[in-house]
């Protein structure tokens, strides 16, 4: 039997004032109850209790051990309340790792709403376009566009990921729509390298996946400096819908070859476990899926 249990059965007999009443208090056996202060005692080789057959008393350390032990159990006590009520609610540092790309489109700004809609939490959030290591860099918690092969992480889907081949109307009356999508690589485009395929773009012809290499002027890492190169008409560009949706819509860019397109990934938030899932990992991944779909719904710039 661990200490603290003794050291709570000690303060039980005490503040009952005999081993009978503690023992019903505490759902055990008188004699349990007595062998716990035994062991206690043993352990501490003092004796804390005078013990009568009517009635029970503190010796004089058996006094100052109560005291002490009283202090220590509710330190324990608000420490443990302290933790499960911090674990059960959104507060507390969080720490987000997500693609550079998806941060300067429109996670940023969900993260910032999100922040808004809980005070209580404090942000620490990583752009970058690694796979982080989430158990080993001490991250709360990943977004992620993927297909989900590790599975050691738990994940949640927040969002489909849609990509789409856009131009400027001037690119197009200069060169002409792409009719399949093998006619890209015979028209300048604009490569982001942070894209999986990079410059060998990837559609589903005929039911077959099939690859086309393509070439041109420009090659960036960055979502946003391969959208300001296609409003540039340095030609047509690969890119996730979210980041050109407002640009479509407004007719500074047409989406094309649309039929193509493969049933890509999603967009995900990773954590690394389903146990115990903290209140403000909870609160934040609930957010995201419901800033999303929000989004979705009214037709606003939003993941897929």
């Amino acid at each position: 039997m661990d200490a603290i249990t003794r050291m709570r059965c000690f303060l039980q007999v005490v503040e009952s004032n005999g081993f009978s009443a503690a023992a019903r208090e505490m759902g055990r056996s008188k004699a349990l109850v007595s062998k716990y202060i035994g062991e206690l005692e043993d352990e501490l080789g003092v004796r804390l209790l005078n013990r009568t057959t009517r009635q029970i008393s503190l010796t004089e350390v058996g006094e100052a051990y109560y005291k002490e032990a009283a202090d220590i159990l509710q330190r324990i006590d608000d420490l443990q309340a302290s933790v499960q009520s911090t674990h059960r609610e959104a507060r507390g540092r969080l720490r987000v790792s997500a693609p550079r790309s998806m941060g300067d489109g429109l996670l940023n700004r969900a993260v910032m709403e999100f922040l808004v809609a809980e005070p209580e939490i404090t942000l620490d959030l990583r752009l970058d376009d690694r796979f982080v290591d989430l158990v080993e860099e001490g991250f709360d918690v990943a977004i992620r566009v993927t297909d989900l092969e590790d599975s050691s992480l738990i994940a949640r889907k927040i969002a489909p990921f849609r990509t789409v081949i856009v131009a400027t109307p001037e690119v197009i009356a200069a060169h002409g729509v792409p009719q399949v999508p093998a006619d890209l690589a015979q028209r300048p485009c604009i490569v982001d390298t942070n894209y999986r395929f990079k410059a060998n773009w990837a559609f589903m012809v005929d039911g077959e996946r099939i690859s086309v290499p393509v070439k041109g002027r420009v090659e960036v890492n960055s979502a946003s400096a391969a959208r300001d190169a296609a409003l540039c008409n340095l030609g047509f560009l690969r890119t996730p819908l979210m980041f050109v949706n407002a640009d479509i819509e407004a007719g500074r860019l047409v989406a094309m070859l649309e039929a193509y397109e493969l049933d890509g990934p999603a967009i995900y938030a990773v954590y690394p476990h389903r146990r115990h899932l903290s209140g403000k990992v909870r609160s934040f991944v609930d957010f995201l899926s419901g800033w999303a779909a929000e989004r979705r719904k009214s037709g606003e710039d939003c993941p897929g």
